[in-house]
């Protein structure tokens, strides 16, 4: 502190006794001033100003000092206006004043009068301005200085308004009040830097912090400037701009140079910084190399961004004046000016460029592009990002495209946009890649073409495959999730009407998943197998194959494609999901008629039954997804078909429990039954099955029995009972009513055993059955008769 001492409460009590002997002495001069007493309110309002005098106070409790002796100065400038109050005019009141004993309020009191003297229009206006500017020069006491020149400017302001008017004043008074502002500017700037190297090494920081208290004393007089009617696009190009920069540069002084850059940007018109674009621009680099210029250059752009967007007529001020060219080159400069700058401030350089170029110039994809490559050749060289900062800023840079465009294929056009990418670390590469994701699917794009799908999915090759060593135990499950699942919807967003185009994109989306490893590939390859049934599909509609100088766009072609893609995850292994995509194929080549191909690929789904799905739960699952396929399938002949089916029903009489045994086989009825016009009708080996899942059903009742003493509910019972119900329905021969009657009577005996478990659902399902029976009956009609015959 420039005090060069006391603690907090000692600086309190220092300025609890100057606000008191303000108060004190401002008692006197309003005395003084009501009796229109001169020589007595100058008398006190000196002794009031002598206490701005003191050395003891930071800047912020000065201020509050000041402030005490700022209201009672403009009650003071009131009384001066007023001769008839004083009787004595202000020429001899500008003189009468310059008599204090002490210089700083002398000095004080010349600032007041000058301002009613200059109002009263009995002299120049530059003289005094120019007397008052240069008598402050007495004052080097930084702090004391520069509050006595803001005061100055306070209150010369209105003044200045009216001489920088274009209808008051002539071309050399408004050059008259810009060089006075222009000059107090100066001196002003002078003592604030000064303050920099005052008072001891071991406060530098807090006299740091109180010295940017003090800024806006300084920017005040950037904004009378920026005030000043007169001052035009023409006086500010070539005399205020150029004057203020060198102050600007020459002080050397890290925060003045932050704050006023800064300042001038945000206080002249947009209009003026555009037109005046190299010569602000110029002064970037030569700033010291510890200046913050990336927080004040992308202020500059983002101002400039929101002046384009303001008024479409502006725009073709932009192409004349090469703004961005000209942002772009100075950025270049700052750069090599300030080697060290860290590598986060260089990135945020560039994400204000891209955001000005896509704001200004959004059709122009060649600036995008060069600002990507520019921020590749800062990059390169360089190990991985691992800056966190760098690192968002990175994918700021990446997303701005993405977000201004909503089009994925415009990004993928630029020939940067990978590259960039490259040099994120693992974890942010994954990161970016889910932006990318997710622009795709938040704005329903369809990506058309293999190039375009090749191109990206080298840009979220992160979480195609490993970049890096890390573990897959090492991610986390939720996440790793996530990833995957957003992986697989992409794959559904791409699409060409054309076959030969869609092969191309299945074939190009193969070789990039199939390098992602186990974990990945059960996730990734159904969303393949889908999109490749789905071409299948649209082939048979148009009845005819597409002929291409690579892989023809045929069933038989994509088929192949599919059994190499799904033998992969057995090999993973997934088995039950490779299962599940071979009866898929199998179902789509029987809707081809291309039996040869479905009878292969149910084998591959027998083969992997056989020899891979061991847990009994899961062997129970996909003996179903079997016997439903097939069931469906009709493009098989005789012996094919014999066989499929003889398979199928014996892996259902093998499965390990007994009622998943009866389930099963009672399943394969359906098999022999296909109820269209040319499905297999076979009511005697319909009837085979229901008797062996009867059989099985009763072992089980009986293995119940023996093991807990009880034979269990009669569930099986009566879901046979639903089945044998079904195909009587559908006239079946050979099921009789006499048969359903004496199930009918097994499953009332077996409830009403002592052995059998008692089980409301089980019995609420019989019910159900019977009331069913008895609907039918009452039915009337062929169906009615049929069922007469049913005792219930």
């Amino acid at each position: 502190m420039i005090s060069g001492g006391g603690g907090f409460e000692d600086e309190e009590k220092w300025l609890a006794e100057g606000i008191a002997a303000i108060q004190h002495n401002a008692f006197y001069m309003h005395r003084a001033l009501d009796s229109n007493n001169l020589k007595e309110a100058l008398k006190f309002s000196a002794l009031l100003l002598s206490e701005l005098r003191t050395s003891r106070l930071s800047p912020h409790k000065y201020y509050q000092l000041y402030m005490r002796a700022f209201d009672e100065l403009r009650k003071l400038e009131v009384f001066f206006k007023e001769e008839d109050r004083h009787g004595c005019s202000v020429v001899d009141l500008y003189e009468l004043v310059q008599h204090a004993g002490n210089i700083l309020p002398r000095l004080y009191l010349l600032c007041t009068v000058g301002s009613v003297y200059i109002k009263s229009k009995d002299v120049s206006a530059k003289d005094v301005l120019k007397d008052l500017v240069e008598m402050c020069r007495a004052i080097q006491h930084p702090i004391r200085g520069l509050f006595l020149r803001s005061y100055l400017s306070q209150v010369s302001r209105d003044k200045l308004a009216d001489i920088g008017s274009q209808s008051e004043g002539d071309e050399d008074t408004v050059m008259d009040a810009v060089e006075f502002v222009l000059q107090n500017f100066a001196e002003m700037n002078k003592l604030w830097v000064r303050m920099h190297y005052q008072g001891p090494v071991r406060i530098r920081e807090k006299m740091e912090k109180e010295r940017s208290e003090l800024c806006d004393l300084v920017g005040k007089n950037l904004h009378v400037l920026s005030q000043i009617e007169a001052v035009d696009l023409e006086m500010y190009r070539d005399t205020v701009l150029p004057r203020v920069l060198e102050q600007v540069i020459n002080c050397k002084d890290e925060l003045a140079q932050y704050y006023l850059m800064d300042c001038i940007i945000q206080v002249f018109p947009d209009e003026y910084h555009l037109q005046t674009l190299e010569t602000l621009l110029g002064a970037f680099p030569q700033l010291q190399a510890t200046v913050d210029i990336k927080t004040v250059l992308s202020r500059l752009m983002d101002r400039l961004s929101n002046y384009a967007s303001s008024s479409p007529e502006v725009l073709t001020d932009f192409l004349q004046v090469e703004a961005f060219t000209k942002l772009s080159g100075a950025i270049e400069k700052v750069i090599e000016a300030q080697a060290d700058m860290p590598i986060v401030g260089v990135i945020t350089l560039y994400v204000a460029l891209l955001a000005f170029s896509l704001r200004v110039h959004p059709e122009r994809l060649d600036y995008v592009d060069q600002v990507l490559g520019a921020c590749v050749k800062t990059l390169s060289g360089k190990p991985k990002l691992e800056d966190s900062r760098a690192t968002k800023q990175v994918v700021a840079l990446l997303s701005a495209p993405l977000e201004k465009y909503n089009d994925i294929a415009t990004a993928l056009t630029l020939s940067n946009y990978p590259r960039v990418m490259d040099h994120l670390d693992s974890s942010t590469n994954k990161i970016m890649a889910m932006v990318i994701i997710q622009s795709i699917m938040k704005n329903n794009t369809c990506v058309s073409t293999a190039d375009k799908v090749d191109v990206l999915f080298k840009l979220i090759k992160g979480l195609i495959k490993d970049l890096d060593e890390t573990s897959m135990d090492e991610l986390d499950e939720e996440d790793f999730k996530e990833e995957q699942n957003s992986v697989a919807r992409l794959i559904h967003m791409l699409y060409n009407e054309d076959p030969e185009e869609m092969l191309k994109i299945i074939v190009t989306v193969k070789n990039h998943i199939m390098t992602g490893g186990p974990k990945r590939l059960p996730y990734t390859v159904p969303p393949l197998v889908f999109s490749a049934l789905k071409l299948v599909r649209k082939l048979q509609v148009q009845d005819g194959d597409v002929t291409s100088e690579e892989i023809p766009a045929t069933p038989k072609n994509i088929f192949q494609l599919l059994n190499q893609i799904i033998e992969t995850l057995s090999s993973v292994p997934s088995p039950e999901l490779a299962l599940r995509l071979y009866l898929h194929c199998a179902e789509a080549a029987s809707d081809c008629e291309i039996e040869p191909l479905a009878y292969e690929l149910f084998t591959q789904a027998f083969v992997l039954y056989e020899e891979e799905v061991a847990d009994s739960k899961e062997q129970v699952t996909a003996i179903h997804l079997i016997i439903g396929t097939l069931q469906r399938i009709n493009v098989f002949g005789v012996e094919n078909r014999d066989t499929l089916t003889h398979k199928a029903t014996g892996y259902s009489a093998k499965l390990l429990k007994k009622p998943d045994q009866c389930r099963a086989v009672y399943a394969c009825s359906h098999l022999f039954w296909v109820d269209n016009q040319d499905g297999i009708k076979d009511g005697e080996r319909v009837l085979l099955c229901l008797k062996r899942s009867l059989r099985i059903a009763n072992a089980a009742q009986q293995m119940a029995n023996a093991t807990r003493g009880s034979s269990g509910p009669v569930t099986l019972f009566v879901e046979i009972l639903n089945k044998y119900l079904y195909f009587f329905e559908k006239g079946n021969q050979h099921i009789t009513s006499a048969a359903i009657q004496d199930l009918v009577e097994l499953i009332k005996t077996e409830m009403q055993s002592d052995t059998t478990t008692a089980d409301p659902a089980t019995n609420a399902y019989f019910s159900s059955t019977l009331r069913y029976i008895q609907f039918q009956k009452q039915k009337g009609g062929l169906m009615g008769e049929k069922f007469d015959a049913v005792k219930v």
